[in-house]
């Protein structure tokens, strides 16, 4: 049951006007305590993004990384980032 729901959900996002699907080349091996989470790593850098919204303190080691910078913030922050962005 439970890989039909994730086959729903991820059904559901593909299918947003405002998602864009990324073909990764590379792999930065960034995240060493748990290799799984690279793929997020990988594609957050080839997307630009601002930043990835995790929990998760296996992305901690980000914050030593100087190339490439990718920011990581808690989702406190990402609703505070929200929240102002709504107020202009």
């Amino acid at each position: 049951m439970g890989s039909l729901i994730a086959g729903n959900v991820i059904s559901a996002i593909l299918n947003l006007p405002n998602t864009l699907q990324a073909q990764v080349y590379f792999h930065l091996h960034l995240i060493t305590l748990d290799p799984d989470d690279d793929k997020f790593v990988d594609c957050a850098f080839k997307c630009n993004a601002h930043f990835i919204v995790t929990q998760d303190h296996h992305y901690d080691v980000l914050r030593d990384v100087e190339f490439p910078v990718i920011d990581v913030i808690s989702i406190d922050e990402f609703l505070e980032i929200l929240n102002n962005s709504a107020e202009c």
